[in-house]
């Protein structure tokens, strides 16, 4: 069933953790209207040796600080937009504090946080660290192949509920001129994306061989999965 056709669309408020421009497009492709918050969080103090657990344990560090930003809105902001003041004061739920009555009847509200990176010859790669290291992550991707790990958790923050899984890609490129590896480091963008990995890039797409999985997955927001959480979560 669509998004769109969702029965429970109407009647959930739900908050995007995240910055990300392709995350917000996806979900609003899906047919969901939401709010943008985001965790800023330090994610180099979290590590794991699995890239699977890495990327849950960020998803759910980045719930955790935006549930501890949401309180601390409603304790300064008391006329603060009703969206958000349902969310402040249910996230208590995830603290196991009492919940009163009006907030049993309050509308659900689900906060959608997600992470990602990429493995190439098992190695784990995050954000690129300079223009040097993106362009020898592309350089790599040429003529070979890589996998995007991500991971979506939804957590209501009416009644506590928390669930969240990973996804895994595998992308296969063709051979990548120099001179499109060139062209995406100036642009810049590959240098704020897990791994500089980016292939809906009109640069990129042409060069890329298969994808095994889905695209939306690889963008950051698988739409079944997250659906599937949403629903859960419900």
């Amino acid at each position: 069933m669509e998004a769109n056709t969702s029965p429970f669309k109407a009647v959930v408020q739900i908050i995007l953790g995240s910055s990300s421009i392709a995350r917000r497009t996806i979900l609003a492709e899906m047919g969901y209207e939401f709010t943008i918050m985001t965790a800023d969080i330090d994610e180099k103090c979290i590590r794991k040796d699995k890239p699977e657990d890495l990327v849950m344990a960020l998803a759910e560090a980045k719930a955790d600080a935006i549930i501890s930003k949401l309180q601390t809105i409603n304790h300064q902001e008391k006329d603060v937009e009703q969206t958000i003041l349902i969310a402040a004061d249910t996230a208590e739920a995830i603290l196991q504090r009492p919940i009163g009555d009006y907030i049993k009847d309050a509308e659900p509200t689900l906060l959608i946080t997600c992470d990602q990176v990429v493995v190439y010859e098992g190695v784990v790669r995050e954000k690129p660290s300079s223009k040097e290291e993106a362009r020898q992550y592309l350089k790599d991707y040429s003529g070979s192949h890589a996998a995007t790990v991500g991971s979506v958790l939804v957590t209501n923050l009416k009644t506590g509920f928390r669930k969240g899984e990973w996804d895994r890609v595998e992308i296969y490129f063709h051979e990548i001129p120099d001179e499109i590896i060139e062209k995406l480091i100036e642009e810049g963008i590959v240098l704020n994306v897990a791994g500089g990995l980016i292939i809906e890039h009109p640069l990129i797409l042409p060069f890329v061989k298969q994808v095994v999985g889905t695209t939306d997955s690889v963008m950051g927001l698988p739409k079944a999965l997250t659906e599937k959480l949403l629903r859960e979560a419900l």
